[in-house]
Formats: C-alpha cells, structure tokens, sequence
C-alpha cells in the first residue's frame, strides 16, 4: 500500500504551500521529508516515512535523514516509518535500539481503517452493513445524485459545509486558505478528487479523497445538516470507493479510528461510521524523534514536561 504522504504529488503540495521538502532514495527505500520549525528549532519530518523494503533498508533511509538533519542544522528527525520493513519485528523495540524516541504526540494516526477493493464490487458491498448498501442502492429515489469533480473551484462547497459542522459541533477545521492551496495542486493533475453530493442540482454534502498509485484517502469530508436525515454522506462514501475501483485503486484508506477500548476516545463517532463499510484495522509505529542535536533536543524534552506539569 503506497503512503499518498510519501508521493511526489504531496511533495507538490508542500512546496505550493511554500515549505521546503527533501525527496531522497537509495537501494530499497525513499522518503519524502519536509523542513517544520517547533520550539526545538528546525525538524526534518518524514510523514509515513521513510519507505523501506527491508530493516537494512530503513538504516540506510535513516542514515540519509540524519545527514540530510546535520546539513540543515535540525535539532531532530521525526519519522513514522509505517511501511519500513518491520512486518517481522517489534516495531517499538528496533526503533528504540537505533536511539529513536516516541514522539510526544503522534502527527498521523497510529491506527487506520482500510477497506480493500480486491474482487467484484459487490464483494464490498456485501462487507457494509445493510443500511449503507440500501442508501446506496436507493437514494437516488429521493433526488440526490453525485458527481465526481477536479474543479479546484468546487472546494468552496467542502469548505462551507466544513464551516457548518465546525460551528455545529465546536471544532476547528484546517484554514480555508490550506485547502484551497491543497485543491489547487491536486485536483488539475488528477491526484485528487472532490465528490459532491446533490438535491436537485443543490449541494448538500462533500468529500475530497487523494490518490496515490494503489490507494484512494478519503481525507476530509463535511455536509449540511438540513438534509441529515437523506444520510447522504453514506452512499458519497460508498460512491468515492465505486470510484476507486473503476480506476484501479487497491485500498481505500478511511484515516484514523480510535482504540477499540477508549468508547469515550473524540474519534469513537467517527470510527464506528467507518467500522459500518466493512474493512480491516491497520496498526503503524507511530511518531518517532531521533535526537541529532541531542542538547537541545533534552531541553525541549525538558520544557514540555514542564510545562504540562503546570497544566
């Protein structure tokens, strides 16, 4: 499964955005790394990186990290080597063994919810539970219909649906001005796609997925809640994987569940949502730091602890 974090599409996208990215590869692995400033000073973070095929592999990627860290003088490289070779290992006990840290909070999710598009689509189908399946089937009868769009200008309909639900239930959406950036680069060349859900030609619920080679992300997704009870943002998603499949696409990655035993975690909701497509869970290893200026990166340590004391 290709990280679409480790495409050059996203590499794209972070220097739209006027970030620094370093892309490097070797015998058996590649990452795509980009320059972030915290109160440490510079990192050079690798997003679901690096991609390695082998544990030898992934010493060589991390070797090639820390030149690249020592070169532009960063304090510390943070990777989450979700595809680095360890399906065999202990993930955490082989990190450790190379001086990796864990992170103080994971940047991606740790646990992910994929849903596999191998066979005939009604194979998929037949993974949902029944609602999903007949909203799919039916609600064309009630006058929605949906199309798929690479209009960058059509971002403005997941973004006021965005600031619906961000109103409704308290929470803060990435910037307008990020997504517009992020639609712009992606939606021309086709390494995205907005679907859009409609009631007699009006909108009424949105979704922007990614595409890397063999998996479709379903990234961010909001609807009006006028028309909550159409549940229409069930057959968009079963839309967007339809999608997928039609163009080839292996996986649909659903982003980040909570933890089976954490009910009260902030993601349960959404979690059981996309727990009723069907799917499997994925664990990766994290957030990891390894310390290149180890001085400034113990005081950073140092004065987070601190500070969540006085919490």
């Amino acid at each position: 499964m290709e990280f679409f974090l480790q495409t050059p599409a996203w590499a794209a996208v972070q220097r739209s955005l006027g970030r620094r990215v370093h892309e490097q590869s070797g015998p058996g692995w590649s990452f795509l790394a980009i320059e972030e400033k915290n109160p440490a000073g510079k990192v050079i973070y690798a997003p679901y990186g690096p991609v390695a095929e082998s544990v030898e592999a992934f010493d060589a990627a991390t070797a090639a990290l820390v030149e690249l860290a020592k070169k532009e003088r960063a304090v510390f490289v943070r990777m989450e080597p979700a595809a680095a070779g360890f399906e065999a290992f202990d993930a955490g006990t082989l990190l450790r063994a190379r001086g990796l840290r864990p992170a103080p909070v994971n940047q991606q999710p740790e646990l992910s919810w994929i849903v596999d598009l191998d066979g005939d689509f009604k194979d998929v189908l037949a993974g949902m539970k029944p609602t999903n399946r007949n909203l799919y089937r039916n609600i064309h009868k009630k006058g929605v219909t949906f199309r798929a769009s690479q209009d960058p200008a059509d971002i403005k309909i997941l973004l006021h649906f965005l600031h619906l639900t961000a109103a409704r239930n308290g929470f803060k959406p990435q910037s307008d001005e990020y997504l517009t950036q992020v639609a712009a680069s992606l939606l021309p060349n086709g390494a995205g796609t907005l679907f859009i859900a409609e009631l007699e030609g009006e909108a009424i619920a949105a979704a922007f997925a990614y595409d890397s080679a063999d998996t479709r992300v379903y990234a961010h997704a909001a609807l009006d809640d006028t028309h909550r009870k159409l549940s229409a943002g069930i057959p968009l998603l079963v839309t967007l994987m339809a999608d997928a499949k039609e163009k080839g696409l292996k996986h649909v990655d659903l982003w980040g569940v909570a933890p089976e035993d954490q009910p009260d975690h902030k993601w349960a909701g959404f979690t059981a949502f996309k727990k009723s497509f069907g799917g499997r869970e994925v664990s990766y290893p994290g957030t990891w730091d390894l310390p290149v200026n180890k001085l400034r990166y113990g005081a950073y340590q140092l004065a987070r602890k601190l500070r969540d004391k006085l919490r």
